[in-house]
């Protein structure tokens, strides 16, 4: 599905004369263009395709939970390095290889004999994932002089824009057509374009020398991946039978907090820690986070499920999904500038709580409405009034977080943020997965099928399991409304205001 464009990358500012001559700078853009459409397509067009992933190789929900999870594990803990790497390494030879390792990996999760080895082959796209993504934004900074840099950014922005509107389209087609291996095209795809970006890269643009010479946070990293890891694998515990869980689910989530716990006493004591963990003494910075954890948790939540609940309960062909939720890139694309005016010239105080209140009725609307099962007349707008709450709330969540920290520190915090809308992704995906598998079997207690598997014929009990299966989303629409309206609350209490024209100075 369609994810708001936060900011990817570490440090953009500061830096000195670009390594790139003029010349070879709009194959920089046409590259990063091409990575940022990599993983735009990897997250989104994935979420339609789980459906069809689970037919074809017989994944079943906790499968399907992780090959999502294992990609987001990775990218969430290790795009703070991915994006250090560039400053000691070369932001170039770290950039192409994210690509390189991103373009193998989706050839070879488009041949996985079954759903664990996606499983794993999607945990080393994430990894790929880690060092491309931050890579993208950041070697158009290094490569533009200041003076066109914000050009040659706003134009990787609106071609992301474009792929976040007709990528899902696209992609829902070719999966609608019906075979059962069509979903490893949206993985092979990747192939030929990572080819052409590297062939740029290699063949136009010049090396770059490191910026830096300091040390990488790998132990940092390591603790930030166990802890989430334990984490995420803690929560989708409670929805599995006990033989499954290979130890309790507390035990999991025990483990999550020392792992937290260790993660934090290293970060204080390293020499270059992956996460300054002084910005948080600033209360809007800590808010900004805080806001991002929860209403990103409840945003992928949604849209994770979304698509298995309306293609294998109310028989929606997955073109008919994407289109959906259009609105949601729509509005983001035409609101993402006046709102972070507007949060500008009044502070980000009101326009997040508002948008973020938006979200929480247009799925407070979906928790009510879901069993009269009307897609275009009720749901369809629903999800348009969510659209139109991130459309008001991603560009000023982005002004928040740099506001609240000092201008040397405004790459790592949006880095911070970054990472952490990841991160709630992938805790939103294991802890709504659980619940969802847990009311769905005590709704339809026949044992099979699970939640959101498709049928290819169903028997009497269909309308039990159509039930069930809507019951099991409304468990998460519902959840994920209330967390939305803390966030809202989080915003008010948290984020400055102030009257037009009156904005304090920094």
């Amino acid at each position: 599905m369609a994810e708001p464009q936060l900011h990817d990358t570490p440090p953009i500012e500061g830096q000195g004369r670009p390594f790139c001559p003029p010349q070879a700078r709009p194959f920089v853009l046409v590259s990063a263009i091409l990575a940022s459409g990599m993983g735009f397509i990897d997250g989104s067009v994935v979420a339609l395709a789980i459906p069809a992933i689970r037919a074809d190789l017989g994944a079943g929900l906790v499968d399907a939970q992780w090959i999502s999870n294992s990609y987001m594990l990775f990218l969430s803990s290790l795009v703070l390095l991915g994006g250090a790497a560039g400053d000691v390494f070369g932001v170039r030879t770290i950039f192409a290889g994210g690509i390189a390792l991103f373009m193998v990996t989706s050839l070879a999760c488009a041949v996985a004999p079954d759903a664990q080895w996606l499983i794993v082959l999607r945990a080393f796209q994430g990894v790929g994932a880690a060092f491309m993504v931050p890579g993208s934004l950041a070697i158009i900074a290094k490569s533009y002089p200041p003076a066109t840099r914000g050009a040659a950014i706003g134009t990787w922005a609106a071609f992301s824009s474009i792929t976040a509107a007709i990528g899902p389209f696209i992609g829902g087609m070719v999966l609608a057509l019906g075979d059962p291996w069509m979903w490893r095209l949206i993985f092979a795809i990747n192939g030929p374009i990572a080819l052409v970006a590297l062939a740029m890269l290699f063949m136009k643009v010049p090396q770059d020398r490191p910026a830096e010479r300091r040390r990488l946070d790998y132990l940092g990293a390591l603790l930030a991946t166990a802890s989430l890891g334990a984490f995420a694998w803690g929560l989708t515990a409670f929805g599995l039978p006990e033989f499954q869980r290979l130890a309790s689910p507390w035990v999991w989530l025990l483990a999550g907090a020392l792992a937290a716990v260790l993660f934090l006493g290293w970060e204080r004591r390293a020499k270059a820690p992956m996460v300054k963990l002084g910005l948080f003494a600033s209360k809007a910075f800590s808010g900004a986070n805080f806001y991002t954890l929860v209403l990103f948790f409840a945003f992928t939540a949604v849209l994770f499920f979304l698509p298995m609940t309306l293609i294998s309960a109310w028989g929606a062909r997955e073109w008919e999904v994407s289109l959906l939720l259009l609105p949601l890139s729509v509005f983001i694309a035409l609101l993402s500038g006046r709102a972070g005016r507007f949060a500008d010239q009044e502070g980000p105080r009101r326009i997040l709580t508002v948008g973020a209140g938006l979200v929480g009725v247009s799925f407070a609307i979906l928790t009510l409405t879901l069993p009269f099962m009307r897609m275009w007349t009720v749901t369809f707008p629903a999800l348009s009034l969510m659209g139109l709450g991130m459309g008001l709330l991603v560009s000023p969540l982005s002004s928040a977080v740099m506001l609240a920290v000092p201008d040397d520190d405004t790459g790592l915090a949006s880095g911070v943020n970054n990472a952490v809308a990841r991160a709630a992704g992938l805790i939103a995906i294991a802890g709504m997965g659980a619940l969802a598998g847990l009311v769905f079997a005590a709704a339809y207690p026949d044992g099979s099928p699970d939640y959101g598997a498709l049928i290819a014929d169903p028997g009497a009990n269909e309308a039990a399991r159509v039930a069930a299966t809507n019951l099991a989303f409304q468990s998460v629409t519902s959840v994920s409304s209330v967390v939305c309206f803390m966030a809202a609350a989080v915003a008010w209490w948290t984020q400055p205001s102030w009257k037009s024209g009156q904005k304090p100075l920094a």
